[in-house]
């Protein structure tokens, strides 16, 4: 990694704009001075939330809406449609105000009213769907919205979940202005969200273009599919979480995994108490999906050490969360200030100095059933050549396999192997545990590349037991 402590200060004279969007962009790095243990690298936190509607979603918004003008897409009179966590609208109802459109924009019902409401302000129409459904739900908000694209005449879908202009605007803008506020790219350790994937796909594209040895770690709550996507080329199913504007339920084609070298997840508690921090110690009014990348951005700079640099992308204004997370009441109702009654961590559950039983998805289904005998578990991650986990395998596979007569003992064990449902990192809380479980999974711990430990309904009702005994 570069080493590099500090970055030089940089100042210019306000420019005079034709139109607010000419605003866009070029917001400052501040670095973080409370927040940060003593003995880690410098962190800096991208201020993007400085931009004109309040978050880096201005960026794309506005280059792809220009970019569908280009190619005929939108002409004048039009009406831009778009699925959104509330950010993104922003941005397309401020570049439709700007232009001349009409706006219709879909936003699950978690989203918070300030958001809602700042688009109306707009001009723009909202439709609310709810949180928890399906991706292939008629009623999930992005299929709302590409309905809502399909009836009504002269109008364009942004799509910025699949479109390849969300990763070509974080490239040729967010990436760039990085990289030259960097002096070239000399900084060790990039963190950014992955809400739709692009500012990621985006800043990495352009660092890996430049030759830059910059680490770019993505950032993903839990309940959200791109970490898992990442680590095993598969998706789970997804669960609900309350923090806004970060992760996603479905595939995104504008999340390019191959330009991420790292990816951490975060949970709500860990959001939106250190966005309280920012608020309160760092004076930063930014959002929960900033609190995230605050969290991970510390938690890397400890792990790289003094005379590292490291860059924490907070993509949103606290505007849009007064009555969220900024409120006390709201952070009481949902157990957020009481953290010393949680249920502790995942890494309490699992024993540190035992190994991980796990089989090669070349090896047969009597080797998992060996594997399954000889060590008295109900469940076998599966494993590739690099010791990824791909798959599990549970008893009752290989029962329904053997009874059907579809498989044999020399079956390779692949074919049988489930899904993962669940990927955890052991300082995750043990309360995530519960949206795996409703689906009737396991929890996979994983660190890295390394599996930790597999974890049962079984282990979640021992480690309450013994909580309870103690209390």
């Amino acid at each position: 990694m570069q080493t590099t402590a500090t970055l030089e200060p940089k100042t210019k004279s306000a420019p005079i704009a034709n139109n607010i969007l000419e605003s866009i962009g070029n917001t400052p790095l501040v670095k973080l001075n409370k927040v940060v243990e003593p003995g880690s690298a410098t962190v800096y936190a991208k201020c993007e939330f400085m931009n004109p509607a309040g978050s880096i979603k201005d960026r794309m918004a506005s280059f792809i809406i220009a970019k569908a003008e280009e190619e005929g897409l939108l002409k004048p009179g039009g009406t831009i449609v778009e699925n959104t966590s509330g950010n993104t609208g922003m941005g397309a109802a401020m570049t439709a105000a700007v232009k001349g459109y009409k706006a219709v924009f879909t936003m699950p019902d978690k989203m918070s009213q300030e958001k809602i409401d700042g688009l109306r302000a707009f001009g723009a129409q909202v439709i609310i769907t709810p949180t928890d459904v399906p991706g292939d739900s008629p009623d999930h908000y992005v299929n709302v919205a590409k309905r809502v694209a399909s009836e009504t005449p002269n109008s364009f879908y942004m799509d910025q979940y699949h479109s390849q202009w969300n990763i070509e605007a974080h490239e040729v803008l967010t990436g760039k202005e990085l990289y030259e506020q960097t002096d070239g790219g000399k900084v060790d350790a990039i963190v950014v969200g992955t809400g739709t994937g692009g500012t990621a796909s985006g800043i990495g594209r352009y660092f890996k273009k430049m030759g830059a040895k910059t680490q770019i770690i993505g950032v993903d709550p839990l309940g959200s599919v791109h970490y898992h996507y990442f680590k095993t080329g598969t998706l789970p199913t997804p669960y609900v979480y309350k923090v806004e504007g970060l992760g996603e339920d479905i595939k995104c084609e504008a999340f390019d995994p191959s330009v991420v070298d790292e990816m951490y997840q975060v949970n709500d508690y860990e959001c939106f108490t250190m966005a309280r921090r920012l608020t309160r110690e760092e004076g930063l009014f930014c959002g929960g999906s900033s609190g995230g990348m605050v969290h991970i951005a510390c938690q890397v700079a400890k792990q790289l050490g003094e005379g590292k640099t490291v860059i924490a992308v907070c993509p949103d204004s606290g505007t849009r969360y007064v009555t969220k997370y900024l409120s006390d009441e709201w952070m009481k109702m949902h157990g957020f200030l009481e953290p010393e009654k949680g249920l502790g961590l995942i890494e309490d559950l699992i024993n540190p100095d035992a190994s991980v039983v796990t089989i090669s998805e070349s090896d047969s289904v009597s080797a998992a059933v060996n594997s399954l005998r000889d060590n008295g578990i109900s469940q076998v991650p599966v494993v590739n050549m690099d010791g990824k986990p791909v798959g599990i395998i549970h008893e009752v596979d290989v029962l329904r396999g053997l009874h059907s007569n579809s498989i044999a003992m020399n079956t390779p064990a692949k074919e049988i192997m489930n899904a993962i449902g669940g990927l955890l990192h052991p300082k995750a809380r043990v309360e995530e545990l519960y949206g795996i479980f409703e689906t009737d999974h396991v929890a996979i711990v994983i660190d890295g590349s390394d599996i930790k430990g597999v974890i049962s309904k079984i282990d979640m009702i021992e480690h309450l037991a013994k909580k309870n005994q103690s209390n």
